[in-house]
């Protein structure tokens, strides 16, 4: 694309190894923005990340980590404050799906799901607009639900339950957020 409607704005993408993170990348690095690339496993990471800079010649940095991890979170915003000098879009796009029988639902799985989903968007989005609110330039969040968070799915319940969650997360921080000029979407 000729059009750099992304131009100097540095962003976050959680869950980015391959999909639709992926493909956000591809064309937030083609449009000009400077990326982290999020996935759990690093050579993932690595590999889209080459791809990317290689595809469209520019800046797409891997990082790896679990984005259930509060303190990873925070260190991938530093780490793009710290390389870039700023942050401008965070997009928290990692998520699992762990099916199971309501009834017989194991509570780890239950835990996982939650930790990732809920958690690791929560989290994300935190660390993000204290750093866009810093700044005082405003930023850009933006979450990944599902047709799962308003239509129920047979062996679905805590995974739904995630995506309506991640719903209602956006629409809270649209209020709480908005007078620092942070786009909740």
């Amino acid at each position: 694309m000729s059009d750099k409607a992304f131009q100097s704005q540095v962003a976050v993408v959680t869950g980015a190894g391959q999909g639709i993170g992926f493909e956000i990348c591809r064309q937030l690095v083609a449009q000009g923005a400077t990326v982290i690339l999020n996935d759990l496993q690093q050579s993932l990471a690595i590999e889209a990340a080459e791809k990317i800079s290689r595809e469209t010649k520019g800046v797409c940095i891997p990082v790896a980590g679990d984005v259930s991890d509060v303190d990873f979170l925070q260190a991938l915003v530093t780490e793009a404050v710290s390389k870039f000098g700023q942050l401008n879009i965070a997009i928290a796009n990692a998520g699992i799906t762990l099916f199971g029988d309501f009834l017989d639902y194991d509570p780890a799985d239950f835990d996982k799901v939650m930790s990732v989903n809920l958690g690791g968007t929560f989290f994300l989005a935190q660390a993000a607009a204290r750093q866009m609110k810093e700044q005082g330039k405003g930023g850009k969040l933006l979450f990944m639900s599902s047709v799962t968070g308003v239509q129920a799915h047979k062996n679905l319940a805590a995974y739904g339950m995630t995506k309506a969650g991640i719903q209602m997360l956006a629409k809270n921080l649209v209020i709480e957020l908005s007078g620092y000029r942070i786009n909740v979407n």
